[in-house]
Formats: C-alpha cells, sequence, structure tokens
C-alpha cells in the first residue's frame, strides 16, 4: 500500500515529461516555418534597378528563408551561395546574361544583414531569327498555306534587335503556335526551340521549328441541345459545311451567327485535333432561347425625354413558323410602334422578312403620322449585310396650333418604292472599335402615290473612319443623301430628310434641322448634308490607362429642298466615353453656334 503514492507521483512526472515534449514537438515546426511571433535571423536589403530589385524581392529563397528563427551559420552560408545561382538565373529571364553580383553577411547589428547588389550590365539584344516549317506547310504549294507561312514570319513578335526576355520569348512562340493552328493545321505543334545567348557579346539568336501536322478539313455536324426549334437552324446559320478547311475564326464567326440569330443563347463550337483529319466531325452544343420572350425597359434620352419600352419576341409563330419580334416605344416626342416578322434562312443565308411600322413624330410646330409596310429579303454573313425590299411609305403632316402648308412642303403623302441596301463594315472591333471603317449605300426608286403621280429616286450613303494616332484617334462620320423628283411631287416625310440630336448634329434637339416653314416651323427637306470629326484620347490615371475617353468635336450638318440653299449647321463640344461591356457610353455637352444652346447629349453603342 505504501509504494502506490510513489507510482502516482511517477506517473505524473513521465505524464509532464511527455506532455513538455510534445509541446515542443509541435511548436518546432511553427518557429521553423514561419510563426509571425518568431523574429527574423537576418534582414534582406537588395541593391538593384526598380524593376529587377522587385524580381528578386519576391523570388529569391532568401525571403522565405529569413523568417526561419534558428538558422545556424552554415545554412546561412548555402543560402548565401544558393542565392547568387537563383540571382543569376532570375535576371538572365529579363536579359541580363552578365550581371555584376555581390551577396555580402554583415554581423555587426542585432541581427545580420544580406545585401544582394546588382549591376546588371548591358541587356541582351536579338542578334538573329530562324523560324523553320516541318510538316504539310513546309511542301505545298497551295497559295494559302505559303501565305499563312509568311504571316508568322512577318509577324514573329521577338525580332532582330529587339531586348530579349524569357516572357517575350515564351510569348512570342505562343503566338506563332497561335497562327499556326488558328488555319488548316489545328494539329500543329512547336517540334524544337532554342535561344543561344552569347553572354559576353550580350547578344542572342533564336531558333524555332513548327511542325504544321496534315491540313484538317471540316466533318459532319454533331449538334447537341436543339429541341425546340427546326434542326435546320444550326447548319444554316453556322454554314460550316463538310470539307471545309478548319479556319478557327470561322468558328467564331459561326458562334456569333447562331448567338445573334435569336434562336439560341448560347453556342459552343469544338474541332478536335485528335479527329481525322481529312473529315473532321464538329461538335456545336446550343442552348435555345425561349419561345416567347417579354423585355420591358425605361429610359432616358436627351432628344425624347423619358421613354417606356416593350417587346416581344416569338420565335416560332404557329403555322408558318416565322420569328416575329413586336416593339412599343413610347416618348413625349416619337413613339413607335413596330413588328417584324423573319424566316429560317435558307441554305446562303437568306431570310425574307416584312414589316410594318407606325410613328408620331412631334417637333417646332410640325405634328407628322407616318407609316410604313415592308416586304423583302436580307442577307448578314461576315462583315457585309445585303437587302432589297419593296417599301410603301405613308405620312400626313399638320402644324401645330393651326395653319396650313401645301402637302409637299410638310412631308404630307405617300409612295411605292424597292430599294436595295448594301452595309460593309470593317473593324478592328465591332462592338468598341478603335480602327477601321464601315460603309452603307442605298438606292431606292418608284413613284408617289398621292396628287399626280411622279417618279422619284433616292439615293444615300454614310460611313464612318476611325484614324489611330500616337495619342488616342481621329473619328469621321458623314452622311449625304437625295430625293430626285418633281418640284411638286408628293413625297411622304419618312421619305425625306432632317437631322441633328445625340447621334448626328450634337448641339441640335432631335431631327431639329431641316427646312425652315413660316411661323419658326422646321420640315423636311429633299437634300441632306452632314458630317463630324472627333477626336477621341484615352484618360489615363497615374500613368495608367482607364476604360474612359475625352471627346473634342465638331459636327455640321444641311438639311434643304433644293442643292444650292444647303447651308450647314455647325455644333461643337466634348465629353467623356465609357468603353463598357454593351458598346460605348458617351456622355457630350454641345454648343449649337445656330441656337446658341447649349445641349447636354448620350448615346450608347456605335451609331451606325
Amino acid at each position: 500500500m505504501s509504494a502506490c503514492p510513489h507510482r502516482a507521483l511517477l506517473a505524473l512526472v513521465f505524464v509532464f515529461v511527455g506532455s513538455t515534449a510534445l509541446a515542443q514537438q509541435a511548436e518546432e515546426p511553427a518557429v521553423r516555418s514561419g510563426d509571425p511571433r518568431a523574429l527574423p535571423s537576418f534582414d534582406l536589403v537588395v541593391q538593384a534597378p526598380d524593376n529587377l530589385r522587385e524580381l528578386l524581392e519576391k523570388n529569391l529563397e532568401l525571403r522565405r528563408y529569413r523568417e526561419v528563427a534558428d538558422l545556424d551559420d552554415a545554412e546561412i552560408a548555402r543560402l548565401i551561395t544558393l542565392a547568387e545561382r537563383e540571382a543569376r538565373e532570375l535576371l538572365g529571364t529579363q536579359g541580363y546574361f552578365a550581371p555584376e553580383l555581390r551577396i555580402t553577411r554583415d554581423t555587426s547589428g542585432a541581427r545580420p544583414t544580406i545585401t544582394v547588389s546588382v549591376q546588371p550590365g548591358e541587356i541582351t539584344r536579338i542578334e538573329a531569327v530562324e523560324i523553320g516549317f516541318r510538316g504539310e506547310i513546309a511542301t505545298t504549294t497551295d497559295t494559302e498555306a505559303q501565305l499563312q507561312r509568311q504571316a508568322i514570319q512577318s509577324g514573329w513578335e521577338l525580332p532582330q534587335g529587339r531586348p530579349f526576355t524569357q516572357e517575350a520569348w515564351d510569348g512570342a512562340k505562343r503566338r506563332a503556335l497561335q497562327d499556326l493552328t488558328a488555319r488548316r493545321y489545328l494539329a500543329g505543334r512547336v517540334a524544337d526551340s532554342v535561344a543561344d545567348i552569347d553572354a559576353a557579346r550580350h547578344r542572342g539568336r533564336l531558333g524555332l521549328q513548327l511542325d504544321s501536322g496534315p491540313v484538317y478539313r471540316l466533318g459532319e455536324l454533331r449538334v447537341t441541345g436543339v429541341e425546340k426549334y427546326d434542326p435546320v437552324l444550326v447548319p444554316r446559320f453556322s454554314q460550316l459545311r463538310p470539307g471545309m478547311v478548319y479556319d478557327r475564326d470561322e468558328l467564331v464567326e459561326a458562334q456569333l451567327r447562331l448567338t445573334g440569330s435569336g434562336y439560341f443563347d448560347s453556342a459552343f463550337i469544338h474541332v478536335s485535333p485528335e479527329s481525322d483529319p481529312t473529315a473532321a466531325p464538329v461538335e456545336v452544343t446550343v442552348r435555345e432561347a425561349p419561345l416567347q420572350r417579354l423585355t420591358l425597359g425605361v429610359g432616358f434620352t436627351t432628344d425624347a425625354g423619358p421613354r417606356v419600352a416593350i417587346e416581344h419576341t416569338h420565335n416560332r409563330l404557329p403555322v408558318i413558323g416565322w420569328r416575329t419580334v413586336s416593339k412599343f416605344n413610347l416618348n413625349k416626342r416619337n413613339p413607335l410602334l413596330e413588328t417584324e416578322s423573319t424566316s429560317i434562312p435558307d441554305e446562303e443565308l437568306w431570310r425574307w422578312s416584312v414589316l410594318a411600322r407606325s410613328q408620331r413624330v412631334e417637333d417646332k410646330g410640325l405634328l407628322t403620322h407616318g407609316q410604313r409596310l415592308r416586304a423583302g429579303r436580307f442577307k448578314s454573313f461576315g462583315h457585309i449585310d445585303r437587302n432589297y425590299y419593296v417599301q410603301y411609305d405613308r405620312a400626313t403632316a399638320k402644324l401645330i396650333g393651326g395653319g396650313s402648308l401645301p402637302a409637299e412642303d410638310i412631308g404630307t403623302g405617300s409612295a411605292l418604292s424597292v430599294n436595295y441596301v448594301w452595309t460593309g463594315r470593317y473593324f478592328n472591333d465591332d462592338l468598341s472599335p478603335t480602327e477601321g471603317y464601315a460603309l452603307t449605300a442605298e438606292l431606292g426608286g418608284g413613284f408617289t402615290l398621292a396628287g399626280d403621280r411622279a417618279v422619284f429616286l433616292r439615293p444615300l450613303a454614310h460611313g464612318i473612319f476611325y484614324r489611330p494616332l500616337k495619342e488616342g484617334r481621329l473619328q469621321f462620320r458623314a452622311a449625304a443623301g437625295a430625293v430626285l423628283t418633281r418640284e411638286d411631287a408628293r413625297l411622304p416625310a419618312t421619305l425625306l430628310f432632317r437631322t441633328g440630336g445625340d447621334a448626328t448634329v450634337r448641339g441640335y434637339r432631335f431631327e431639329e434641322i431641316g427646312v425652315e416653314l413660316p411661323g419658326g416651323r422646321i420640315g423636311p427637306g429633299r437634300y441632306l448634308a452632314s458630317g463630324s470629326v472627333e477626336w477621341q484620347r484615352p484618360i489615363r490615371r497615374r500613368g495608367v490607362t482607364t476604360p474612359f475617353e475625352s471627346m473634342l468635336f465638331v459636327d455640321a450638318g444641311a438639311v434643304a429642298n433644293r442643292v444650292g440653299d444647303l447651308r450647314p449647321e455647325f455644333g461643337v463640344g466634348t465629353g467623356v466615353r465609357w468603353r463598357s461591356p454593351v458598346g460605348p457610353l458617351e456622355v457630350a455637352l454641345a454648343y449649337g453656334i445656330g441656337t446658341r444652346k447649349l445641349r447636354l447629349h448620350m448615346n450608347v453603342g456605335v451609331t451606325f
């Protein structure tokens, strides 16, 4: 019995000693792995140019190991030796292969200080580049393949004379491979690459071998996700036919046509490089849009004030199966009701279209009610749109506040016409262009139906052009139109011209520029000329380009019933553009020289 207390005491000692040892084992990794409560073993100072100092401070192993609290002298000496090799490798990625490097250790302070001093020396520049090819692209006599090969060589991003960096070298190889696989050679690869650096001469020679592999041609379309709509929609909108040479841009455009058709909310197209190159299956996965969709919106424009918009879409009308979009825009000056039905495209993407529109325009003492019926065909493929149609226009106009004027002066009349419209867009970015141009040419002809019948011809052309500058860009807009007929012809106002407003001549209200009528009223005219020059500059903050741009512009527009009577009205102003995800949003303050008034203008998207 007397031994029990001793055994209990001995057990307590063992428990205490064991728990202490376990606690020490638990704490040790925390200390060696950088416990924030532990003091660093040494201070690290990097003396180098700013861009290199940040690189070394972030990537040297010394930075991580300085937090280990119990390093001995031998371990620190090993880290210093390792740091010299690491520093040379890091500097080599930036093109400095012969730097003067010195690492010292100062123990005079409370804790040691390790100083890494760097004199990078001369940067290595590219002396020669050799790009070679293997596979089909190296032997073919096909003109397109030869042009593709030349484009890869001329587009090389690290040419002779450029400084060498590892990032630029990797990026140039990646871009060359992308250019190879973008068309024809889906399974292309980098067969070999070498960067031969002469550190003593600070020169580098680059070599790249690209293996194209075989030409890929498209095979059958394998479509998943189509349930509600006609199965022919995907092959017709995609225009990806068996036997076509593989082209990544064609696949992207096909996706855009599918999602832009209104029938599909999303589309994904994939061709596997592991498939048969002679007939590679095209995998198309789509997500169908709802059969019907109702969209409600409210907004405000400086031209028409508050507005309410209702849009209803039916993607498959009973019996005929056409797609119909109906719109109702309610605002103070220009309410509009419109419905348009379009057929399923044929094999060549041509579609039938039927449109009906009714609108009211109230401005400058003139109230106009207009109606339009249109039937025709259109095609939109790539960067070109084509449209031809037969159109009936009718308009009735009256003076607000009483009084009367000849019908031909205020746009009361009706007409039947045949029209053709061609539009070409050649932008670097259709949503928010910074370079390129677009043109539209319209030609219509017909005869009036009110009063004595008169034959007329209606040509109209307008365009927009972007010219890049060293700082920003210039945007030019121009439009010219005419209605050629007898002086007494009763043409409807919907075929005549007026201008002014957010998207034409800023500094003036919507369609405020026209033919002056008695009582200060403004009517439509038979000739139109307008233009604009705008300087768009990026806004930078602390040297970094932001999504905002400043604008300075001069707009001009003229409308008359005779060419000799055209007198331009000018608007000048400034504003800010925001490159939003839905296109550029503009807010501008403009001064109308003719009206001597300031007006605020807001506009979203590229107006063309």
